[in-house]
C-alpha cells in the first residue's frame, strides 16, 4: 500500500521570455502556494522544474518545509511538450524505484504557462496526451493545467488533462490562479487521508470567470 498521508507535488513552470512581465506575480504566487501547502493536512514533498526551450530540474523530492523562494529568470521559447515528457517520465521512474510502502498515495502534477508550445523536438501533443492518460488511469495521478493567453481548457484536454482541472488565467491573475489551485490541492490532501481515491474538485464557473478577467 502507498502512503495515504503523503503527497508529492510536481510543479512545472514556464520560464520563457514572455513570463518577464509577470515575473513578480509568479514569484509571489508561488510563495503563497508553498505556504498554504505547508499548513495543509498530511505530509508533502515537492519537485520543481522550469522550462523554456531547455528543461531544468530546480529541486526534487524536497520536504515542503524546505522549499526555497522562487527565482524566475525568463528567457527563450516554449518547449512545453518536451518539458512535460521529461518531468512525467523522470517522476514515474523515480517513484517506480521506491518501495511501495514509501510511495506517495497522492501525486499531483501542476503545469503553469503563459504561451503555447512552439519549440519541442522530442515529444508531440499526441504522445504527451497518451503519457498523461496512462499516468492518470493506471497510477491515479492528478494533472492540473493553468494557461494564459490561450484556451487552457482546450489545450489541457489536448494534452490528456481533464477539463475540470484546467483553467485559463489573465496575465494579471497568475498569483490568484496559483492560490485557487493551491486551495484545491489542500482540500484533496485532506480528503485523501480518509478516502484514498477521492477526486480533486473541479474549477468552478465562478472561479474561471474571476481568473479570466
Amino acid at each position: 500500500m502507498t502512503r495515504s498521508d503523503l503527497t508529492h507535488l510536481y510543479f512545472l513552470l514556464d520560464r520563457s521570455g514572455s513570463m518577464q512581465s509577470i515575473k513578480s506575480d509568479i514569484e509571489g504566487g508561488f510563495a503563497a502556494f508553498v505556504d498554504e501547502q505547508r499548513k495543509a493536512a498530511g505530509e508533502a514533498r515537492a519537485t520543481l522544474a522550469q522550462f523554456d526551450d531547455v528543461y531544468e530540474l530546480v529541486y526534487a523530492d524536497r520536504p515542503i518545509a524546505d522549499v526555497p523562494l522562487l527565482d524566475l529568470q525568463p528567457r527563450n521559447m516554449t518547449a512545453l511538450h518536451d518539458a512535460m515528457g521529461r518531468l512525467v517520465t523522470d517522476a514515474g521512474a523515480r517513484l517506480a524505484a521506491m518501495p511501495e510502502g514509501e510511495r506517495p498515495g497522492t501525486v499531483i502534477v501542476a503545469i503553469m504557462t503563459d504561451g503555447l508550445e512552439n519549440a519541442s523536438k522530442e515529444w508531440t501533443g499526441p504522445s504527451i496526451k497518451a503519457l498523461v492518460e496512462q499516468q492518470t488511469t493506471a497510477y491515479g495521478w492528478t494533472f492540473m493545467y493553468m494557461g494564459a493567453d490561450q484556451d487552457a481548457i482546450e489545450v489541457g484536454e489536448s494534452l490528456g488533462i481533464a477539463r475540470a482541472h484546467a483553467v485559463t488565467y489573465g496575465r494579471n491573475k497568475s498569483a490568484a490562479a496559483m492560490a485557487t489551485a493551491s486551495g484545491k490541492i489542500a482540500k484533496l490532501r485532506q480528503a485523501r487521508l480518509v478516502a484514498p481515491a477521492a477526486p480533486m474538485e473541479a474549477f468552478t464557473a465562478a472561479e474561471r470567470a474571476s481568473l479570466a478577467e
